[in-house]
């Protein structure tokens, strides 16, 4: 972090945004609690503040000292306590676009935040595929060159490691390994292109979608953090009251990483490489860096950890407690889906709907709405001859939850929880890069659910209603028509018998009776699954792929696909019956082994289906070919 210059302290006590009055370059640190009357990094000039909820603002002082705060003709008065803190509220207010200003004025300064909207505040949370920037998207110079709204202010905050909980966020530079380059963080910002280009793509296209339905000002504030779990974005005795085996296993193995962290030892190592880098630089004869010092720093080891459990809420979500704001989105699960199987899955679920509670808590609305956008693609694309073999991936488990507890809260009644797919927007990176799409739909369960155009906008994708097993098929019911994306053949669904087996499905609309030419009439409300490869199949499952050949939507002119789901219950590790002969999972898990022998019998599975399929066409095929074919030779022959 680069010292603080004075020009630029004095503008920022002023409330002016660090890079609003001064080039970008010249932007410098500012610390999450400041010296003397001091407010919250959330309050700025050129923030949104939320309408129609009462209007916390808080900050810092000397002890007893009296601080007025003036907003849109009220004035609020509170007295600092012993820890400096002091806190106003100040009535609901409708939104406004108008520009207004805010001052702070205490005992012998007087701070004037300026150019202040009220409208609504999202909150975007998850990984690096919800902080995947606007410029690295398909099409998105298109967004940037015309990202040019006076009434949408974006806010990203800085990562801050370590488990205890943070007042505040400060005003930085923040370095990107992966971008390796700094990026300023922590400040509110009017949505402009040279903005919008360093802005979640996805929480960009939302912003826009709703300011331009709406013309109400809206406010982004971003904390998704790359490589992150879902158990880091909970709070600590949240998880600590989770009583399920997989939290308990979890917690357990970050406590002991823990207590076996020996900073000592961990800085003689670091000395020791050091040591040894620059001998071998000087047998190369290669010149030592100037700046090539030994450490002498004392790391905190994995209690810093990012994925710590808690550590992200503590540090991310933790500082913006008590702001009032209109919703979240939350897009996320990529490291949950690195080897946990089963257990893992069961872990995500046993934690993710506690999340919600918990940052729906930490914005003082129980109903707060909160929209899940489910784990993108990755990884080589299923066909019809890898299908089989690419139904086993850890990310397919940790999707399904994801729309599993989606279905939980809108099966308790809860109306504020949406849903939206994203697996089918398809890139064989773990970065897949149309984005502007998912957040154009996000933004539909937000504009129906939360400004009242459900009758202009359907949000929902179809949703099963029903199942049955007849005759060697199975018959699914939906809540609505559906179609394939192409209006070509359904597919993406897969069916099992009791050996657990699964075979890609024929999907044909049930027949529901014949019009007077004797034509088939079709209910495209309900769907037949056969395989002549499962003559008595039980269970089903869809999009059941990381990156998954799946095309069943929405008949209705919208790109809302069935979600990924299954009938069944079975574990991953026991999917097919039999291929590990009993052997057991060494702390639940799969090994390296383990996993080679199903994928192994997966893969037979895939080339014995091929096989009867080839077969099956050269039978039926044959004499009609072999017929021709002589036909062909005697027009020739005739010739």
């Amino acid at each position: 972090m680069r010292r603080i210059a004075t020009a630029a302290w004095i503008l920022c006590l002023a409330g002016a945004a660090p890079g609003a009055d001064m080039p970008k370059e010249d932007v410098i640190d500012v610390p999450a609690v400041g010296e003397g009357l001091c407010v919250h990094n959330l309050f700025q000039s050129n923030m949104v503040l939320q309408r129609d909820k009462p209007i916390a603002i808080w900050g810092w002082a000397d002890p007893g000292e009296t601080v007025t705060v003036a907003f849109a003709g009220g004035e609020q008065k509170a007295a600092a306590g012993a820890d400096r803190s002091w806190k106003v509220t100040f009535p609901a207010l409708p939104a406004n676009a108008t520009p207004a200003a805010m001052t702070v004025r205490g005992k012998n300064r007087t701070l004037t935040l300026e150019n202040i909207l009220l409208g609504d505040v999202w909150v975007l949370g998850g990984q690096s595929n919800m902080e995947f920037p606007l410029a690295g998207v398909e099409n998105g110079w298109l967004e940037i060159v015309s990202a040019r709204f006076e009434g949408i202010r974006v806010l990203t905050v800085p990562a801050q490691d370590g488990p205890e909980t943070k007042k505040g966020f400060p005003r930085l530079h923040e370095w990107s390994d992966w971008s390796g380059r700094h990026f300023r963080k922590g400040d509110w910002d009017v949505c402009s292109p040279e903005i919008a280009r360093e802005l979640s793509a996805i929480g960009y296209v939302f912003a826009r979608r709703l300011h331009m339905a709406t013309k109400v000002p809206i406010g982004v504030i971003d904390t998704s953090r790359g490589g992150t779990t879902v158990e880091t974005w909970t709070p600590a005795p949240v998880l600590k009251a989770i009583d399920a085996p997989e939290v308990r296993a979890k917690l357990a193995e970050w406590d002991a990483k823990i207590a076996a962290w020996d900073p000592q030892k961990d800085l003689a190592d670091r000395v020791q490489r050091h040591a040894q880098q620059l001998e071998r630089l000087k047998k190369e004869g290669k010149p030592v860096p100037p700046d090539a010092k030994a450490p002498t720093d004392l790391r905190p080891g994995p209690a810093a950890d990012r994925n710590r459990p808690g550590n992200c809420y503590a540090g991310m979500i933790a500082p913006l407690e008590g702001l009032a704001v209109k919703g979240a989105l939350f897009h996320q699960g990529f490291n949950n889906a690195l080897g946990g199987g089963s257990a893992g899955a069961a872990l995500y679920y046993q934690i993710f709907g506690k999340m919600i509670a918990a940052w729906r808590a930490a914005f003082g609305d129980p109903e707060m709405p909160f929209g899940i956008i489910s784990l993108c693609t990755a990884g080589e694309p299923q066909s019809l001859d890898n299908y089989v073999e690419r139904m086993f991936d850890d990310g397919i488990y940790i999707r399904e939850v994801q729309y599993k507890t989606f279905l939980d809260f809108l099966k308790a009644g809860d109306r504020n929880v949406g849903y939206a797919s994203s697996y089918d927007k398809r890139k064989s990176w773990y970065h897949p890069q149309i984005k502007i799409p998912v957040g154009e739909r996000i933004a539909r369960w937000a504009l129906a659910t939360q400004y009242g155009m459900e009758k202009e906008i359907k949000w929902k994708p179809p949703m099963l209603k029903e199942m049955k097993v007849e005759g060697g098929k199975i018959i699914l019911k939906m809540d609505t028509a559906v179609c394939a994306v192409d209006d070509g053949p359904i597919v993406g669904f897969a069916i099992a018998g009791a050996d657990r087996r699964f075979q890609p499905a024929r999907a044909e609309f049930l027949v529901k009776g014949m019009d007077d030419r004797k034509r088939p009439q079709y209910d495209r409300t309900a769907l037949v699954l056969s395989s002549p490869h499962v003559p008595e199949p039980i269970h089903f499952r869809f999009a059941w792929g990381r990156n998954p050949l799946a095309n069943l939507q929405s008949a209705d002119h919208n790109d809302l696909p069935f979600a990924t789901q299954r009938s069944d219950d079975w574990k991953m590790e026991e999917v097919p019956l039999g291929v590990l002969g009993g052997e057991p999972l060494k702390e639940g898990q799969l090994s390296g082994a383990q996993r080679g022998k199903i994928l192994q019998a997966l893969r037979l599975e895939d080339i014995g289906r091929r096989l009867k399929d080839a077969q099956a066409f050269i039978d039926e095929h044959r004499a009609a070919y072999e017929k021709e074919r002589a036909k062909e030779q005697e027009r020739r022959g005739a010739k």
